[in-house]
Order: structure tokens, then C-alpha cells, then sequence
């Protein structure tokens, strides 16, 4: 998963932006088509709602509390990994010493190393450059009725099929081209997405790294019965600033 981007073509309207490599070929960013209503039944179906199933996981950055809930059912390889490398229960290989690390939290420390406005935020990658991996990775998981068809996705970033580790991505809305190339594993609540927007909206260089790091300071996996953890006392977030949108795909 080297030099991970996401890589797969998103269609915006009749845009097509293509991302390869390590690097971006961006033309005008256009947001993309809002799906058609379904006709009146019984000429549609509507797909089946599929809701989160799994624990909780609480992302405390330095700019505010994130809480998504996973779909464990229809992605147990990615939940899997997700709560044991924020637990430290899986063994991962540290990107940069490359020393096996046992029993420690992967993701704790680490920032969000690309942000879009309008788009998403990405973070998990402990060497802060989108290039870093846990030294492993595992197969997509896609469920017809699972897609990005709402704000707060949480999603595994990839290099193309199957290559699957360690960095994920939240949505800041829905982004029905990304259906299908990513592992969804994970719906973030309502109050979480005034986090998302606002750290979508720091000021970035032209690699859309905040110039300031966004840092994921604490996760924490909270199963059911569990109460969540106390926040801290500097996670209120602010408003999000008023500045134009660029949107481009999300890579990794």
C-alpha cells in the first residue's frame, strides 16, 4: 500500500477526475449529481436501509469529538481492524523504525493528514503523509445496499482493490461515485459532522495537509452496555469558517 492514494475514478457530472499514483489530476471540481427521486410504488423498490450494527468508536482530535458506529455486520474484517489496532490487540509494523509494535494503539497521535471541504477528512497514517501502512493489508468488503449515499460515511482509504490497512476516511456528504471501491464500515452521528467540517476547513497547502495538524489525540471503542468517555475538557469544537469549497476525490 505504498504511496497510498485513492485512485479510483470518481464521476462528478460529466467530469472525470483521475487519480493515480502519488499524485492528482484535478480539472474545475464540480459536486456531483443528487440522485433522481424513485417514482411512486409500485413502479420502484427503494434499497434497504441498513443501519450501523456494531460498537462505537469515539475519535477525540484536537479540534473536537468524532462518534461513528460500525456496521459490523456487513463489514467484520474492517471492524475487526479498526478496533484491534485502536486497542493495540494486533500486531502492526511501525512505518517508519519498521519495528513490530505489540500491544500498543495505532492510531492514538496520529493526524488527519488530508482534508477536502465539502468532501472528506483522512487520517491513519502514523507517519503523517498518506504513505503509511500498518504493514499489512486485507480485502474490500462491499454490500450492494451499503454506499455513500449520506454525509458521515466512515471508510477504509485504498491504492485499488483489496489493499485495505490502516487509513481511513469520514464524509462530509454523500459521494455516490465512491459506491463499490471502498470499504464503508462505519456511520458517524449528527453532531460529529460539525467536527468533519471543521476540520475540512483549515487552512492546507496544496497537498490539502493542514498547515496546523489536526490530531487524532484518542480513540476509543466503546462495545454495548459501555458509556461513552468523559470529553476533553479542550474537545468543544468551533464553527466551522465560511470560505469556498474545492472539492476533489479523496485519495490515500
Amino acid at each position: 500500500m505504498d504511496g497510498m492514494k485513492l485512485t479510483h475514478t470518481l464521476l462528478i457530472s460529466a467530469l472525470a477526475v483521475t487519480f493515480a499514483g502519488g499524485a492528482a489530476a484535478q480539472s474545475t471540481p464540480v459536486l456531483p449529481d443528487k440522485p433522481a427521486d424513485l417514482p411512486d410504488a409500485p413502479q420502484a423498490t427503494a434499497a434497504v436501509m441498513i443501519h450501523p450494527n456494531g460498537p462505537t468508536v469515539v475519535m477525540d482530535t484536537s479540534m473536537g469529538r468524532i462518534t461513528c458506529q460500525f456496521f459490523e455486520r456487513q463489514a467484520p474484517k474492517a471492524v475487526a481492524n479498526f478496533i484491534g489496532l485502536a486497542e493495540g490487540t494486533i500486531e502492526w509494523t511501525d512505518p517508519t523504525s519498521k519495528k513490530k509494535e505489540h500491544h500498543k494503539p495505532y492510531y492514538d497521535g496520529t493526524i488527519f493528514h488530508r482534508v477536502i471541504p465539502e468532501f472528506m477528512i483522512q487520517g491513519g497514517d502514523p507517519t503523517g503523509t498518506g504513505m503509511g501502512d500498518p504493514g499489512y493489508s486485507f480485502d474490500d468488503e462491499f454490500d450492494p445496499n451499503l454506499n455513500f449515499d449520506k454525509a458521515g460515511r466512515l471508510a477504509m482509504a485504498n491504492s485499488g482493490p483489496n489493499t485495505n490497512g490502516g487509513q481511513f476516511f469520514v464524509t462530509e456528504q454523500p459521494y455516490e461515485s465512491l459506491n463499490q471501491h471502498y470499504t464503508l464500515f462505519g456511520q458517524c452521528d449528527e453532531s460529529s459532522m460539525l467536527v468533519v467540517q471543521t476540520i475540512a476547513r483549515v487552512t492546507r497547502d496544496g497537498n490539502d495537509k493542514p498547515l496546523t495538524p489536526v490530531v487524532l489525540k484518542k480513540v476509543t471503542i466503546v462495545r454495548e452496555g459501555q458509556p461513552l468517555p468523559p470529553p476533553p475538557a479542550d474537545a468543544a469544537p468551533a464553527a466551522p469558517s465560511v470560505q469556498p469549497a474545492q472539492p476533489s476525490a479523496p485519495k490515500q
